[in-house]
């Protein structure tokens, strides 16, 4: 990664390169080692699940127990989570998360230029 990840930290925005180098820096520093691909896909999920939870008891029909963190910071929370995981798998496989996003967006654009104008469930 090129940007210099204690910069990152500090500054409000960041950019998805930024974040890479972020929690590379911390993985080698910090957490030792990164776990295996095949453990942080298994986390990846354990914390989409703890996300899932916290969406179905904030926006559906189930209620939260007693003594749940619940808000958005909790959301945030748990979303800062999948995205760090997320961020692990994609520096131990070689991804690159600016140009596989900007690649993705330009397919949707293309793809979805008048699917969802004409969709008239979104209307």
């Amino acid at each position: 990664m090129n940007e210099n990840p204690s910069t990152a930290s500090n500054e409000r925005d960041m950019s998805l390169q930024q974040a890479q180098g972020l929690v590379d820096d911390w993985i080698k520093t910090v957490g030792v080692r990164y776990f295996s691909e095949l453990t942080n896909t298994a986390v990846l999920m354990e914390e989409v699940g703890e996300l899932a939870r916290l969406m179905s008891r904030s926006y559906g029909d189930q209620s939260f127990k007693s003594g749940e963190k619940q808000g958005p910071e909790a959301l945030g929370e748990e979303m800062a989570d999948v995205l760090f995981v997320l961020i692990c798998l994609a520096n131990q496989t070689g991804v690159d998360l600016t140009e596989a996003f900007r690649k993705n967006m330009e397919k949707k654009t293309v793809r979805d230029a008048d699917r969802h104008k004409n969709n008239v469930k979104l209307h």
